[in-house]
């Protein structure tokens, strides 16, 4: 009998399908990264999520963002989320936290009983803390680097933070993460130079459908690749 992951199974076999089935993963950002790798580690098998976000879905999302349309205006992203990913399994496990994620609020967060963690949040000092969690206890961590002002998604790429270029958010990155002792951290990032064209309001990242979905593609893939292992 065929099933929502068939052609999956057919790819990877079945006890690989079941061994993704127990996996936990915790996601940061349910945004234009967070959303598309949720959606695709949905899809590849995953049957547990945690999913953190303290945001509602707005017009200005819907251009990026696999949650975001006019009949999801106005609505806890967490909320959004959750619904779509019983429309593609009724049985996947979903553990809502509608907040805005800072180290204060890290007692909440078991990080040692997941599998995986995606970070796909914007706030640096959240980020750091995530990625220092994580390293302490072991658990396998990925994290989104800058996905605004950019137009070529085949600029995307896997690498160690201490291996990037061009993104101003990693270099912020690099410097806490030596000052912690953390030697290493997964990231995808994107080579590509801003193509931005409004040089007003920089502190709203401009942004593109092809980028942030497709580095959310590739965690998904990283993710899925690394649980395999």
């Amino acid at each position: 009998m065929e099933t929502e992951y068939t052609r999956l199974e057919m790819l990877i076999g079945k006890e690989a399908l079941e061994t993704l089935h127990q996996k936990r993963v915790l996601i940061f950002g349910l945004g234009g990264v967070g959303g598309h790798a949720t959606d695709a580690l949905a899809r590849s098998g995953i049957m547990n999520f945690t999913i953190v976000d303290s945001d509602v879905v707005s017009i200005s999302n819907i251009n990026r963002q696999l949650i975001a349309n006019h009949d999801t205006l106005g609505k806890a992203k967490v909320d959004v989320m959750e619904n779509h990913l019983h429309s593609i399994n009724k049985d996947i496990k979903v553990d809502k936290r509608n907040c805005f994620y800072l180290p204060e609020l890290s007692d909440e967060f078991d990080f040692a009983s997941y599998d995986y963690v995606i970070d796909a949040i914007d706030t640096v000092t959240a980020k750091i803390d995530i990625i220092v969690k994580c390293t302490e206890l072991g658990v396998p961590v990925i994290s989104a680097l800058g996905c605004g002002n950019k137009l070529d998604p085949t600029k995307l790429e896997v690498t160690d933070i201490f291996k990037t270029s061009y993104d101003p958010l990693a270099k912020v990155i690099r410097y806490e993460l030596r000052k912690r002792g953390v030697k290493h951290l997964k990231v995808v990032y994107s080579k590509e130079e801003s193509t931005r064209v409004d040089k007003e309001n920089k502190n709203t990242p401009a942004s593109s459908a092809f980028v942030p979905s497709t580095a959310g593609i590739i965690i998904a893939s990283v993710v899925i690749r690394d649980l395999l292992k």
